[in-house]
């Protein structure tokens, strides 16, 4: 080998290369990485030496907006607000970011324009709202009357007003995909939407919680557009709370608005035609709604005379007046946790950004030292999951409890009686308890099947529930919900502790006089457990485990489900009887009166039925037929037979509904009015046995307990040798239940008990000859 002209020897020459290549590979990235930061760093120097004169201080947004017509002079809102020459590094930020609105706002202007010069469009205006006890119902009628006035709302299309009367509308009665994916369409084209929002906050589960969770989904779906609602004019939200109601929570006054005032930014583009107004119940929530209004308006009239929100109009979502927002979204490309800092947000490590983007990166982040602020905690990033990371704080994965200690909802339940049991579960003293130690007659559950009522226990696994009945006796105090996401408390928590305050209870009422000592003796000896007490049982998750605690210590179970959580009652074992609420024979009729908060409510009921049908010759299956004036009796024997033809129970109890008083069934129009006479039920029941026989099913009128108010319809495959047997043989039932275990196959005529008494049978009253009945008053009633 022979060196080159150089002095280098080839094979000198093939080292130098491949050693070069080789650190190229080793060091390509950083080498790479440094030089793109160099030259953004250029980028920026250059950016920030270049002399722009007169607009050092302005971001180029305003410098459109310098160039409206002399006619629009005077500054509006956010052109006052423009940072001073001595502003803080976060303003300064804020500006920055400005320029990045310029697309939307041009967008805006045009559309403005084009409204503005079009004729004969009009404006509707949608006031939504949620209530628990018909106050904010009330409000809000009130509220749509007086803006309507205000406006001077038209009452057609011929007139020359281009605002419609106001349409106030339910957030439990609405269909949230009709309103919340795509705006609706209205009865003409040339119609504008304005969403308006009254939403009082509650630390319990109610409608809002439902509505949130479908906003947040709809934002998130990536089949729909980022900005769905985007068509409407704007949005305004108005919230009501009560600042002595969150003693523990620093941000719980209306946080159930704030939240729904952000989700609507994010689906309507950020057209917030109002700031977000707040009051308080108990003290300034009128005054502070009227100032609202008065606010409201002026954007109002503003739109009917330019046809949109215009530039910088007060709460209209300029950069500068919803810098949060701004932050917090910054283009998407993140999913954060909601209770995250904003400012403290950075991009995720999986997201690809463009260089002329690094200067500002830093800014948000703190990293080149200008912002003079302490630097926040690294978030904590899953990387286990596919596509885009989540960032999430660390602390936002703890789990609520359902009725914690402390809350309205406790003080509420333990204020009429219950015992709350861990976090979700209840027990409580039933009147007919107290009647039966003191020899004042049972409940239509010793009539019909043989339960001892000072035995009985009644109580639930979960107070929350999926329905707001308008008859419910709970007045809306129980939580409710679609989803569980709370604390699970352990079953043998809930066995135990309801066992342990239900004996507490008792023993308190061993002084009360008029207890007989015997039934006494019997009642500190568990027999039964009505799972009926409030909320819905088979929403807990472990129900199954709980009810092989109760059939352990063999207590028998009488579970009751509103039929609205079919899988939930397809996995349920054995129980002793399987009650299913059905309150309505139609689909109407049904959101009426269980105002269900599942969309398909009506869907999930069919298919309730349709298990219902499944499991007749294995269990004991029954519908309660809970009758209220006005809603569900008048020509609806004829709907009830079709649905009983559906499901084919054991069992059909028809009960006149108890009135508890108003409160939440006062928005339905719940009165005295509305309790059927019993005279009144015995002629429905005799109407539908007559629309069952017409249909081909063999049921008949078995018994009746009129104390009750409640009339009992069987198969007859309960009928033997002329005799109803609708009572329960327990003993055999367990001894079943041990030989082939909670799936196991047995029929309900294998644990029939003894013949129906006599005295319990139609036409005799149903009342315990071994009884005393009495009046309001104690004093003894004659038997007639």
């Amino acid at each position: 080998m022979f060196p080159d002209s150089r002095g280098v020897s080839p094979s000198v020459m093939a080292e130098i290369t491949s050693y070069a290549l080789e650190l190229w590979h080793q060091h390509r990235i950083p080498i790479l990485m440094s030089t793109l930061f160099i030259l953004a760093l250029l980028r920026i120097y250059l950016h920030s030496t270049e002399k722009t004169p007169g607009l050092l201080a302005v971001p180029k947004t305003y410098k459109i907006k310098a160039e409206k017509p002399k006619a629009e002079a005077k500054p509006d809102a956010s052109e006052r607000t423009l940072p001073s020459a001595t502003a803080g590094d976060e303003k300064k930020d804020k500006i920055k970011q400005g320029p990045r609105r310029i697309k939307g706002d041009i967008a805006k202007k045009a559309r403005g324009s084009a409204y503005a010069t079009s004729e004969g469009r009009k404006i509707q205006v949608l006031v939504f709202f949620s209530s628990l006890t018909a106050s904010t119902e009330k409000i809000t009628q009130s509220f749509a009357q007086e803006l309507a006035a205000t406006l001077g709302c038209s009452t057609g299309e011929e007139s020359d007003r281009k605002f419609l009367a106001p349409k106030v509308l339910d957030l439990a009665e609405v269909d949230y995909d009709e309103y919340f994916i795509t705006p609706p369409k209205t009865e003409t084209e040339n119609t504008d939407l304005v969403y308006l929002f009254l939403i009082p906050s509650y630390n319990i589960d109610t409608i809002n919680d439902s509505f949130l969770e479908h906003l947040q989904e709809t934002h998130h779906d990536f089949r729909i557009d980022t900005s769905p609602l985007a068509p409407i004019l704007g949005y305004s939200v108005f919230g009501f709370g009560d600042r002595e109601g969150w003693p523990t929570e620093e941000e719980g006054f209306c946080v159930q608005a704030k939240d729904v005032d952000r989700w609507m930014a994010k689906l309507s583009g950020r057209k917030r035609a109002y700031p977000l107004g707040m009051g308080d119940w108990k003290g300034d929530g009128k005054e502070r709604l009227s100032e609202w209004q008065v606010g409201l308006v002026d954007v109002l009239k503003h739109v009917e005379r330019t046809g949109g929100l215009g530039d910088g109009v007060p709460g209209s979502g300029d950069p500068l007046e919803s810098d949060e927002e701004e932050e917090a979204e910054d283009d998407g490309e993140v999913v954060l946790d909601e209770t995250s800092n904003p400012k403290s947000q950075g991009r995720g490590s999986g997201s690809l950004e463009d260089v002329e983007d690094i200067g500002r990166i830093m800014a948000l982040s703190g990293a080149d030292g200008s912002s003079g602020k302490k630097q926040a905690a690294p978030l904590a990033v899953d990387f286990t999951t596919d596509g885009k990371p989540v960032a999430r704080k660390t602390a936002a994965a703890v789990v609520k409890e359902m009725v914690p200690k402390g809350s309205p909802t406790y003080a509420a339940l333990t204020k009429q009686g219950y015992s709350i049991v861990g976090s979700h579960s209840g027990v409580k003293i039933c009147r007919w308890t107290k009647s039966a130690l003191r020899g004042r007659g049972s409940c239509y559950k010793y009539s019909f099947y043989g339960i001892n009522s000072h035995q009985c226990m009644e109580s639930t696994p979960s107070l929350s529930c999926s329905n707001k009945c308008v008859f419910c006796w709970r007045h809306g105090t129980n939580p409710v919900g679609t989803t569980w996401r709370w604390v699970v408390d352990p079953p043998d928590l809930i066995f135990d502790g309801i066992k342990e305050n239900h004996y507490k209870k008792i023993k308190m009422l061993r002084g009360v006089p008029g207890v007989r000592a015997e039934r006494f003796a019997e009642a500190m000896r568990i027999r039964h457990c009505a799972l009926s007490l409030v909320g819905e049982p088979i929403f807990y998750p472990h129900i199954n485990e709980f009810l092989g605690m109760l059939h352990g210590e063999r207590i028998s179970s009488f579970l009751v489900c509103n039929a609205q959580h079919p899988d939930q009652l397809a996995a349920l074992q054995h129980v002793t009887q399987l009650y299913v609420s059905i309150d309505a024979s139609n689909r109407e009729s049904l959101r009426r009166i269980d105002r269900p908060l599942h969309r398909d409510f009506w869907e999930r009921f069919q298919r309730c039925l349709a298990i219902l049908r499944e499991r007749r010759f294995r269990q004991r299956t029954v519908f309660r037929l809970t009758l209220v004036k006005g809603f569900n009796v008048e020509d609806e024997a004829e709907g009830y037979a079709d649905l009983v033809d559906k499901g084919l129970p054991c069992f059909i109890e028809v009960k006149g509904v108890t009135y508890c008083g108003t409160s939440t069934s006062s928005s339905a129009g719940l009165t005295m009015a509305n309790v059927p006479f019993y005279q009144e039920v015995c002629d429905f029941v005799l109407a539908l046995e007559k629309a069952l026989l017409r249909r081909g099913l063999r049921y008949g009128i078995a018994a009746e307990h009129a104390h009750s108010c409640c009339i009992l319809l069987a198969s007859e495959r309960f009928r033997v040798d002329g005799r109803w047997h609708t009572l329960i043989d327990y003993d055999k039932f367990f001894q079943l239940l041990e030989e082939k275990g909670p799936h196991g196959d047995f029929t309900p005529e294998e644990y029939m008990g003894a013949a129906t008494p006599e005295w319990a049978t139609w036409g005799r009253g149903g009342f315990d000859p071994r009884d005393q009945r009495v009046d309001r008053k104690g004093r003894p009633i004659e038997a007639t």
